[in-house]
């Protein structure tokens, strides 16, 4: 309950507004140490201007009285620390990870400082929605932890989250030490938003409640010790990229795609924002790539080799081909990834989990 606690209370703060900056109180930065226990008590620091003491109290008050109405809330512990003015700083050379040139991390970069004990962060991509990707990612988790090694999945998929499907989890995790502990199942360690919103719940937040959203599912979960961490991101390339790529921890990426042009457009322009943003592209993986009929026989239903020869055509490894598995489809909806099975599939995974494994120098 904590974890989605912790959510409700989030988005009750974002309709206060910081008077500092204009903006709330959440997207500020202004309120830090939130926590909630399984009691429904909630603590914060909010951090007010120093100098106006009513309007302190007022805006303290004010966010008290916003944490204390969210639903779940027993009761509200929030602290005020000041901060005094300061002079705005000349931006630093090539700052776009740090635009107002602050002597202090960026939220997303010391965020990513919690993952201390994650070896190599991948993010899996796709230019466009509907390739399968979160199914691929799934599937190479449960590969690359059948291998021995200590594996993790976060599903930065705020808006359409589809882990809890993947792994068949419908519970709410459990909170240890004010961290989230991630579920765990087939050997992998597992967080989503959607295990801490109900199922039923519509994600109705703008990009700056995304971004802390996903700093909070990178430094507020109790990953512990990885030898990797592959990161589901969303379709497309946006804000969930450009922070991971900030958080100064990505190792690398991997695109997923289908064969057909109207895919493949997507593809290139995703290979482009981690070239231009210095992340390395592990390689292409194209899924549905064929569907297997009697005999051995082969039919392309969206196009052949078409990620392969974009792969070549952008001087990007090709990792290798996916066939599309009617049953494959089945068994995600039924929460089983068919790496963990003696499906077919399972050994095309286990190959491209290999090529993924000895990328970040675990195999």
């Amino acid at each position: 309950m904590s974890g989605s606690l912790i959510l409700r209370v989030r988005a009750a703060l974002s309709a206060i507004k910081d008077p500092a900056s204009g903006r709330n109180i959440i997207a500020s930065g202004a309120v830090s140490g939130l926590s909630a226990d399984e009691d429904g008590k909630v603590r914060f620091t909010l951090e007010v201007p120093d100098g106006d003491r009513r309007a302190a109290e007022a805006l303290l008050k004010a966010a008290e009285d916003a944490a204390a109405a969210a639903p779940g809330v027993t009761g509200v512990s929030a602290v005020a620390t000041a901060h005094s003015a300061a002079k705005p700083q000349q931006p630093a050379k090539g700052g776009h990870d740090n635009p107002f040139g602050l002597k202090q991390k960026p939220r997303i970069e010391a965020a990513g400082d919690q993952l201390a004990g994650v070896k190599s962060m991948i993010a899996i991509a796709s230019g466009k929605g509907g390739v399968g990707k979160s199914t691929v990612a799934a599937n190479l988790a449960v590969a690359l932890a059948a291998r021995g090694l200590k594996t993790g999945l976060l599903d930065a998929d705020i808006y359409g989250p589809s882990l809890p499907t993947l792994f068949g989890i419908d519970g709410k995790p459990q909170m240890r030490d004010n961290k989230i502990v991630p579920f765990e199942k087939f050997g992998v360690k597992l967080m989503s938003i959607g295990f801490l919103l109900d199922p039923d719940q519509a994600v109705a937040w703008r990009g700056p409640m995304v971004m802390g959203a996903l700093r909070q599912l990178m430094s507020d979960v109790d990953w512990g010790d990885l030898d990797i961490l592959l990161v589901d991101t969303p379709p497309g390339t946006g804000d969930a990229h450009i922070s991971l790529i900030q958080s100064k921890k990505l190792s690398g990426a991997v695109i997923v795609s289908t064969p057909q042009e109207m895919a493949l457009a997507d593809v290139r322009r995703g290979v482009q924002l981690f070239r231009q943003t210095e992340t390395p592209v592990i390689g292409v993986i194209e899924n549905m790539a064929w569907l297997e009929g009697p005999g051995g026989s082969k039919q392309f239903l969206f196009g052949e080799g078409g990620a392969e020869r974009a792969a070549n055509d952008l001087g990007a490894p090709f990792l290798g081909a996916v066939p599309l598995y009617p049953d494959l489809r089945q068994a995600s909806d039924d929460g089983l990834p068919v790496a963990a099975t003696d499906h077919a599939a399972a050994t095309a995974f286990d190959q491209l989990a290999d090529q993924i494994a000895k990328f970040a120098g675990l195999a």
